[in-house]
């Protein structure tokens, strides 16, 4: 019994693995890869059951956490084309000074 859901997982896998290579989105692909992500956390459980195995089942977590961050991680950089800030090469300071020594974003300085 166990075997055939390794096989069909398996199978789900192959169809998961052509979504991720002919999809036609970006977004598509990324959770094509996800799902290829989940459905491994699912072959690593029925194996670490078939083999008597159960600390594979710690192994499955870990990698479903792993999974899910990068999966955020992708949407965030495909989204905003960035990972994190963006402040740090383009003139701004962080203090509400534009690069020129003005105040920037709405500050009126020292009121003259």
């Amino acid at each position: 019994m166990f075997a055939f859901a390794a096989a069909a997982i398996i199978l789900a896998m192959v169809f998961s693995l052509l979504r991720a290579f002919y999809g036609p989105t970006v977004f598509d692909r990324i959770l094509a890869v996800n799902v290829q992500g989940t459905m491994t956390v699912l072959l690593i459980a029925v194996i670490g059951f078939l083999t008597g195995r159960p600390d594979f089942l710690d192994l499955a977590l870990v990698y479903v956490l792993i999974n899910f961050i990068g999966t955020l991680a992708a949407l965030k950089l495909f989204k905003y084309g960035h990972m994190g800030d963006r402040h740090s090469g383009d003139g701004q300071s962080g203090d509400g000074q534009s690069g020129d020594g003005q105040p920037g974003n709405g500050q009126t300085g020292d009121g003259s």
